[in-house]
């Protein structure tokens, strides 16, 4: 394993405020969680903010209350210069020869700054909304499909495809930008959803779990993926709310709890168990989907704070504390295997300054530090290339098997 993951930032492309809020435009959001509308010049701050603290790309998602994120991103492209860019896409809505030329140009024209992340979709509803009645698993497979072509397309390859969902005949990208590898991004909880992992995904992406729900994850992950001759990388999806001492991290906590409106959970809870998304059933069993008590009865692990999941679909999950307890869990999580996190705060310009500031850095010193000590004191000279983890601000490294890759079941991030 690398001795430092690599951290990205997420672009709250539905609009941004202090308060957490959906992420689809099929849950409504509060006047709080959308005070700065997502304008370009806002969402050009924020990926200016994440550029300058040092993260790895932004992911950018895709659903009813998003912005396209190709036009956002490549948008975004003229307002930055370094940082790479996740962008989320809807698996089987078009042509993977389409998506493998969008791809394609946009590696050329941002020089390699590209990831994407392969959503299948999780909420019937939302699915509907774009035209798409498959059932669960066959979106999987048809995502299967996709993923086989996407791949094989931005390698460089022609591919002939017949499958139950994609059929191609002799499709090829012109010149493709090889030298710009693409990693594929890609989440999902189900059976079916880790079964595509193993055989597909570079990058398998996960929501912020307890410590022991995602080591048992990581456990039938890897024994899938080595099942199908593979290796994959881990990442994981986490909101951040962290400050000078633990007692202000969870003022912050207590403030945002208190503001939840008790109808818009329920009707947020109610949305959430008509989906068909594993991944948010297990978001879901974290809190029991009742506003009652107060924030810290949500606490569900060291630090990891449950309470965004009552309002908000997806990753609902946030590590509470002062900067080195937050940095302390994260470096935890890195010891289980996790190798990417994607992380997000409140509102997600300052926050992108403060953990990439406050945060990231003691995480890259807790694992250099046990990197260390777990080094003989002596022994033979490290071959080249050996050496630590590249900064945050690299492209991802080459898995053992393929380049990178993976999304969130259900595609909000």
């Amino acid at each position: 394993m690398p001795a430092s993951p690599l951290f990205h930032w997420f672009l709250p492309t539905g609009g941004d405020g202090r308060d957490p809020g959906g992420v689809t435009a099929v849950q409504g959001r509060t006047g709080a969680a959308v005070r700065r509308p997502a304008d370009i010049g806002y969402l050009g701050q924020v990926a200016r903010a994440a550029e300058q603290a040092g993260f790895a790309s932004l992911l950018t998602p895709v659903g009813l209350g998003c912005v396209d994120p190709w036009i956002l991103s490549a948008a975004l492209t003229q307002h930055t210069r370094s940082i790479g860019f996740l962008v989320a896409f809807r698996a089987g809505f078009s042509s993977p020869t389409l998506l493998a030329q969008q791809a394609d140009a946009f590696r050329r024209f941002a020089n390699g700054r590209l990831r994407l992340n392969v959503v299948t979709g999780g909420d019937p509803a939302e699915q509907r909304a774009y035209g798409d009645r498959l059932p669960h698993d066959a979106r999987y497979a048809r995502t299967d499909e996709v993923m086989a072509v996407l791949r094989d397309l931005l390698d460089g390859k022609r591919v002939d495809f017949a499958g139950d969902h994609v059929q191609l005949e002799n499709a090829q990208l012109v010149d493709p930008a090889t030298e710009h590898p693409v990693p594929l991004y890609f989440g999902g909880a189900s059976p079916a959803a880790e079964a595509v992992a193993a055989r597909r995904a570079d990058v398998q992406l996960l929501w912020g779990e307890t410590p022991s729900g995602i080591a048992e994850r990581l456990a039938r992950l890897r024994a899938g993926a080595r099942a199908e001759g593979r290796t994959l990388r881990y990442g994981l999806r986490l909101h951040i709310i962290a400050r000078d001492t633990s007692e202000q991290a969870w003022e912050e906590a207590d403030r945002i709890f208190a503001g939840f409106d008790p109808e818009a959970v329920r009707a947020s809870q109610a949305r959430f168990a008509a989906m068909d998304s594993t991944g948010q059933a297990r978001m879901a069993a974290l809190h029991g989907g009742e506003l009652t008590g107060t924030a810290r009865d949500f606490i569900v692990a060291p630090n990891l704070w449950a309470g965004i999941g009552l309002v908000r679909e997806g990753a609902g999950t946030a590590l509470v504390g002062s900067h080195d307890e937050v940095a302390a869990r994260l470096a935890e999580y890195q010891a289980l295997g996790i190798e990417e996190f994607v992380l997000s705060g409140y509102p997600h310009l300052e926050e992108a300054y403060r953990v990439g500031e406050e945060v990231v850095p003691r995480v890259r010193a807790l694992v250099a530090a046990e990197t260390a000590a777990a080094q003989p004191e002596s022994g033979p000279e490290p071959k080249p290339g050996s050496g630590p983890l590249q900064a945050a601000s690299e492209s991802a490294p080459e898995s053992e098997s393929a380049a990178q890759a993976a999304a969130q079941e259900g595609g909000r991030a």
